[in-house]
Formats: C-alpha cells, sequence, structure tokens
C-alpha cells in the first residue's frame, strides 16, 4: 500500500520522517506532503485558501492510495478525498478533527454532538502558550509549552528538535468559510480513528465525537498529540492495521 501523510497545525512533512521509514520496514511505501506555508514551503505567502491546500494533496495521489491526516490535517484529507474519492483506498484520521457540513473549521472543533459550543475546549490551557500577532499569526510562544501539550512523551532533544521546526499558522479562508464536502458524506469510503489515549491537545469528548461521526470504533496509542515522533514504529503498525478495519455505523455529516 502507498501511505500519503498530511500533518497538522504548525507542522510539517518532516514530522512523519520516521514513520516513513518505519512504514517502508514493514514492505509500505509512503510520502508526506507539505501544506502550503509549511515546512519545505514555509516561506510562500498565507494566509492559504482550500483550493491551495487541496491541490497540495490531491496533486501527488494516485489510485489506492491511503490517506493519513493528523489533527487539522483530518480537516485537510477529508477535503482532499472530496476532490478525489475514486483515488482512495483508506482515510485514517490521527488524533484528527472532521468538518461538519455547513460548518467553519472552529465550529467543528469546538462544536458537542447535541449542537452545543463547548466552553472547556482549552481545559488544558494550551491557548496560553500561544502568541497571536497582529497580521493573525498564530505561533507557539515558547518551548516549554510545545513540549508539554505537543511532546510531553518525547526526550527534551527531540522535542527540541521539532519545536525549532514549527511554522505560524494564518487561518483566512480556512477559519472562516463553512465546508461543504458532500461528495465525501457520499462516497462513504472505507475509515478508521486513532486517539492518542495522553493528549493533551485533544479533548477526549472531541475524540469521542469525531470516531461516533465517522461510525467507527476508536484505534487507540499511549502517547502524546505526536506519537510520529515519540513511538514511530508503534503508529506505522497502527496505520497499517487501521487499513483492515471497517466502520460499524454510518458516516454523520453533522
Amino acid at each position: 500500500m502507498r501511505f500519503v501523510l498530511v500533518h497538522g497545525g504548525f507542522h510539517g512533512a518532516w514530522c512523519y520522517s520516521q514513520t516513513i521509514v518505519e512504514l517502508e520496514r514493514l514492505g509500505e511505501e509512503a510520502i508526506a506532503v507539505d501544506l502550503p506555508g509549511h515546512g519545505e514551503r514555509r516561506g510562500e505567502s498565507q494566509p492559504t485558501t482550500f483550493a491551495d491546500r487541496i491541490d497540495a494533496i490531491v496533486s501527488v495521489l494516485q489510485p489506492g492510495d491511503v490517506l493519513v491526516g493528523h489533527s487539522g490535517g483530518g480537516f485537510d484529507v477529508t477535503l482532499a478525498a472530496d476532490a478525489a474519492p475514486d483515488l482512495i483506498r483508506h482515510v485514517v484520521y490521527l488524533a484528527a478533527g472532521l468538518p461538519r457540513e455547513g460548518r467553519t473549521i472552529p465550529e467543528a472543533m469546538i462544536m458537542r454532538e447535541d449542537g452545543s459550543m463547548a466552553d472547556d475546549f482549552d481545559v488544558t490551557g494550551m491557548l496560553q502558550h500561544l502568541h497571536f500577532d497582529n497580521d493573525g499569526a498564530m505561533t507557539f510562544a515558547d518551548f516549554e509549552g510545545a513540549w508539554k501539550f505537543f511532546y510531553h512523551d518525547c526526550d527534551e532533544p527531540t522535542a527540541r528538535w521539532a519545536f525549532e521546526r514549527l511554522c505560524p499558522e494564518r487561518g483566512g479562508e480556512t477559519s472562516t468559510q463553512p465546508v461543504s464536502v458532500p461528495r465525501f458524506w457520499q462516497a462513504d469510503l472505507p475509515r478508521s480513528y486513532i486517539r492518542c489515549t495522553q493528549d493533551r491537545t485533544k479533548p477526549r469528548w472531541l475524540s469521542d465525537l469525531v470516531a461516533n461521526r465517522l461510525g467507527v470504533k476508536a484505534l487507540t496509542i499511549d502517547t502524546s498529540h505526536s506519537p510520529f515522533l515519540s513511538r514511530p514504529p508503534e503508529l506505522a503498525e497502527l496505520i497499517v492495521h487501521a487499513t483492515t478495519t471497517t466502520p460499524t455505523g454510518p458516516l454523520l455529516p453533522d
């Protein structure tokens, strides 16, 4: 199989370097994508559009690919799967978000099952470690915050290596425009969800909700929000295993 790995916010393709090695060790193929303004594409202007981000993924897809989206990358792989459902074999959501039809991404990140907006999304206090520039750029203000919320189960050299590669996030269209992915819901693609049991970034209730909306029983890995850095061999094996699972219920668009 061939895996196309999509990073989440602040990160880039670099975060999957060891996971790619481990997938190849298992006899699989894998590539990681830099979304516009991230990783090797950091110098590109931001904010980006949905079309920019979709193109970054769809342009590398081949028939039968497995899409893997981490964290905010879950929204991106869903958009890509909506654009090219015939190319996708399976979608793996790794501690990832899932769009709500006709809603913005921020709404999808804080909306509970009953449609109410959560008032405890930042229960761990991560937002206190973010810095917001006048131009709208959002960055991690300090290494300690990134280590605590993204990489607490990594050693300090690994966490610092990652922190030095983090890039700013600028919302723009992707924060304000409603998302519609009708072909994704209709295609009913094979899919799975992986929950990180030590996650300090994504609330447990939101992981459970996404798994429920995907109609799957969540797989788990005992790591922080970033298993690609703390336990890449186990993550690679779990991603491969995920492709053998099947949904137990329907997709729920909203």
